[in-house]
């Protein structure tokens, strides 16, 4: 008896310790978690129903930048903006498991409007990772996703009349003729060949920032932590204004516009994605942390790498690690980025700096 007397105290601190540190794993506010590229609040509070009901950060990306195509943030994501040289909007997005590392990803989507949606259908119904142009249109529809549908507007296709009474200026070609006008074009060095001459004339070159900034082109990058710790990331843009048709961005490329490994943390990005996906940022944001780096410094690195080969690019990333832990950088321009977590009462911006 002496002796479990003396014992006694010592099993309930034991007791009560471990009460203690169970509450605290439960109510770290470590997690949920759902970040965001940009101001876009009513994504990311998309995004926390789903992971705040319980729901997967999978379910969370999709329903977050869902919102976004629904509600056409800043006329880059979803339907009705961003018109190519033709005059069309199409669709890139990406979904990526955390868990599996399995990705889907659509890119140059014409007619469906619904980007992340058939992003998971690649990556859940499919064992490949990227569909393009009209036979990801035609696998979508499909698979049920409402289309085919115009995806232009009265607002893409002012936007686009009027580029082209500029006589198509800005744009995206380099080194063909005519230089200041709208196409067809044609190699500047092939032409004086076949003229037989040597061009004297020297087009003005337009600096990228012209080309790409906050409303001609950008990406919705997400990033979730759910209940239980799984980390998963989407994107959805409908890519650069007056783009050659055909260009896919790097918004449906895994490792440059997000990625996510459960055992690490994430990554978005948004900005210039001809420049970005050449770098794979967020592929290296993440496996920067992998090494030990804590996620400012990692996203600082990714960026720094690509500005010190193109020191007039503008893009940023955002960085978590499976902590919670968050942070941002940039280069070219101020960047914003959202984030709603246990302890806010609601989503909160974050101001990155250049």
């Amino acid at each position: 008896m002496a002796i479990k007397s003396l014992l006694l105290p010592y099993v309930m601190f034991l007791t009560l310790l471990h009460l203690v540190l169970v509450h605290e794993a439960v109510n770290s506010g470590q997690y949920p978690l759902v970040v965001s590229t940009w101001p876009f609040l009513d994504a990311v509070r998309a995004g926390w129903r789903a992971v705040d009901s319980g729901l997967s950060a999978v379910d969370a990306v999709v329903e977050g930048c869902s919102a976004c195509e629904e509600l056409r943030c800043d006329g880059t994501v979803g339907p009705g903006g961003s018109p190519d040289e033709n005059g069309e909007t199409t669709i890139d997005a990406l979904v990526m498991d955390g868990v599996t590392m399995e990705v889907g990803a659509v890119a140059a989507m014409r007619y469906v409007k619904d980007g992340i949606r058939a992003a998971r259908l690649v990556m859940e119904h499919t064992k490949h990772t990227l569909l393009v142009g009209e036979q990801a249109s035609a696998f979508a529809i499909s698979m049920g996703l409402p289309g085919p549908t115009n995806l232009s507007s009265s607002e893409s296709i002012a936007k686009w009349s009027k580029w082209k009474e500029n006589s198509c200026q800005p744009n995206f070609w380099k080194n063909v003729v005519p230089a200041n006008g709208c196409g067809p074009y044609h190699p500047r060095d092939s032409l004086d060949l076949i003229e037989g001459t040597c061009s004297k004339d020297m087009e003005t070159v337009e600096p990228r920032s012209s080309l790409v900034g906050l409303h001609s082109h950008d990406t919705i990058a997400m990033a979730a932590i759910d209940k239980t710790g799984h980390i998963a990331v989407g994107t959805s843009t409908n890519g650069a204004t007056f783009k050659i048709p055909g260009r896919v961005g790097d918004g449906p490329i895994t490792g440059s516009s997000a990625y996510a490994d459960d055992e690490i943390g994430a990554c978005g990005a948004t900005g210039d994605g001809d420049i970005m996906m050449r770098f794979l940022p967020c592929y290296q944001v993440v496996e920067s942390m992998r090494l030990g780096m804590e996620p400012k410094l990692a996203a600082k690195d990714a960026i720094s790498r690509i500005a010190r080969k193109f020191p007039d690019f503008l893009g940023a990333v955002f960085a978590i690690n499976k902590n919670g832990v968050h942070a941002g950088a940039c280069h070219g321009w101020t960047f914003q980025y959202s984030v709603r977590s246990p302890e806010m009462n609601d989503v909160e911006v974050f101001t990155v700096l250049p």
